[in-house]
């Protein structure tokens, strides 16, 4: 998941700016300043926060599991629309808040799934390895985004509106993957090692086990 997140978030990071700064010659383009592609992205930033600081407790809900999966789901259907309804601004700005939100949503929730399937002394190297999974994924993503969009540019060299339509298709296939990804994640597996480690000190009270020995 960390992954296919990476591929739709930085593809994504990448690439709309210069969607939106293509001139209004082509037929498709907005003729967006620098400034006013930045601020295309500003809701998503700020959706993200604050989806976030709720996502703690719609895990303790619903569970961390279904909050993933309901992060990648809204972050597929905001990368849907950001493909098939980018004619006006108004449109982007609905598109990047919606997914803002799922990210927000779906990675404090899969961190602390990641936190909750490993060992005490390893969660240091798990949440390492989720941030390099994902990055990874961004340099796949916008190599990926990048063939396709150019694949078959217009005669002035600019890209065509299908290729972007395309590569924001496959961002949202990509996302979509993740949800599907999310329902195999495994849960509660510290809370079964806790549970064994407890019955094991019942039963042998004077017994250091492997999960409780003091480390070097």
């Amino acid at each position: 998941m960390s992954l296919l997140f990476g591929i739709g978030i930085y593809a994504q990071f990448a690439f709309l700016p210069g969607f939106v700064q293509t001139p209004k010659s082509t037929g498709y383009g907005l003729g967006a300043s620098i400034t006013e592609s930045g601020l295309i992205l500003l809701p998503q930033s700020a959706t993200v926060f604050l989806a976030g600081l709720g996502s703690g407790r719609l895990a303790a809900r619903i569970g961390g599991k279904a909050v993933v999966v309901l992060g990648a789901l809204v972050s597929t259907g905001a990368m849907t629309m950001l493909a098939f309804a980018h004619s006006h601004t108004w449109e982007l700005y609905v598109a990047t808040a919606v997914m803002g939100a799922g990210f927000g949503l779906a990675f404090p929730a899969m961190s602390s799934l990641i936190v909750k399937a490993v060992p005490p002394e390893q969660t240091g190297v798990a949440s390492g390895m989720n941030a390099n999974i994902r990055t990874i994924g961004g340099s796949v993503g916008a190599a990926l985004m990048a063939s396709v969009v150019t694949a078959s540019p217009a005669a002035d060299g600019l890209p065509r509106e299908a290729g972007y339509t395309n590569g924001f298709t496959m961002l949202s296939g990509a996302l979509l993957i993740a949800a599907v990804a999310g329902l195999l994640i495994p849960v509660g597996r510290r809370s079964s090692r806790v549970e064994y480690v407890q019955e094991s000190q019942e039963s042998h009270p004077f017994r250091t086990t492997p999960a409780t020995r003091p480390g070097p």
